[in-house]
């Protein structure tokens, strides 16, 4: 199943401000350039949180199809992309990423220059987060 892609204005929550600044706070303390948030990035995110919530399950669908509009709308020359569901702190989510190898190496990859993030709940209250990183 494929998933619409609409490029909308995007808005931060408190929680995805914090997930934001803690991946930065976390490249900062390994001697990594911070990342610039770039709202393009974060609709792009956007999109894909709520397919997975209409599916009822978190994926990487469709992330070649997010990448092609992030090089043509976004300059980016490369993409990567760590989702995940359930989580309830900012620390929480991040501390998951980072136990995780794979989710690690997007967030430690060196030459990512920007970053967006969506973070939304489904009926039952339970999140599930998109967090895409790009090299402009």
């Amino acid at each position: 199943m494929s998933e619409t892609i609409e490029l909308k204005e995007v808005s931060y929550t408190l929680f995805e401000t914090k997930i934001l600044e803690l991946v930065n706070d976390h490249r900062d303390s390994i001697g990594l350039n911070k990342l610039e948030i770039l709202n393009i990035v974060s609709s792009v995110a956007d999109n894909h949180t709520n397919y997975m919530i209409e599916n009822g399950q978190i994926s990487h669908d469709n992330f070649s199809e997010r990448t092609q509009i992030l090089i043509q709308r976004a300059n980016a020359k490369s993409v990567g992309e760590n989702v995940a569901f359930g989580y309830s702190t900012a620390k929480g989510v991040l501390s998951g990423w980072l136990n995780s190898e794979g989710h690690k190496k997007v967030i430690e990859n060196s030459s990512y220059t920007h970053f967006g993030i969506s973070t939304e709940s489904n009926r039952n209250g339970r999140y599930y987060f998109t967090n895409i990183f790009i090299k402009k």
